[in-house]
């Protein structure tokens, strides 16, 4: 066999299952469009938090809706001064965009106060926290790719009590997230 013809069939060989997985990814992701409705979870409901925050969640876009590419959610924020420990997402970033109210943020040792129509971006490795400024608020928050915070909201809100610190550094760890430092004080 001439080597042209070798090279060609080793890299049609060598290409075939890349080509299949790349055909099965696909099939895995869905095949059309959907819409979240306005005030809704389009999955699990309103997810009602407990133990660092009373807040509610409203999944609009599942990890598993993207085959764990995504995650979007809708975060309505009820309570004021609190917020979440220092943490890191070893393999996530995290945008926040803020619709209502105010927050404090803290991305690495930078702080920041946002508004309603400011966003923010925490890459991942970074540890970063927020605080809730105002009375109320909500956010838009987007996970790329999806990671387990749906998973760590899902089990937070199924608990039938507030967690202990130890419970919460739990949930945390089991969720790849990881505890780094208590909340951020207001200043």
């Amino acid at each position: 066999m001439n080597r042209n013809r070798f090279i060609s069939a080793l890299s049609c060989l060598l290409s075939t299952p890349s080509l299949a997985f790349s055909g099965l990814t696909n099939a895995l992701l869905p095949a059309k469009g959907f819409v979240a409705k306005a005030g809704e979870g389009r999955k699990h409901g309103h997810l009602k938090l407990k133990g660092v925050n009373v807040n509610v969640i409203d999944v609009k876009i599942s990890g598993s809706d993207t085959d764990g590419g995504l995650a979007v959610f809708e975060q309505t924020s009820l309570s004021p001064g609190r917020g979440t420990p220092l943490h890191v997402h070893p393999a996530q970033d995290e945008i926040f965009y803020v619709l209502e109210g105010a927050y404090y943020f803290q991305v690495g040792e930078e702080k920041y106060h946002l508004k309603a129509g400011d966003s923010i971006f925490l890459p991942r490795k970074v540890p970063h926290a927020w605080t809730q400024m105002a009375d109320k608020g909500k956010m838009i928050v987007m996970l790329q790719p999806a990671g387990k915070l749906e998973d760590f909201f899902v089990n937070l809100s199924g608990l039938n009590h507030d967690p202990s610190k130890e419970e919460l550094a739990k949930l945390f760890r089991d969720n790849d997230m990881q505890v780094v430092g208590p909340p951020l004080e207001v200043k």
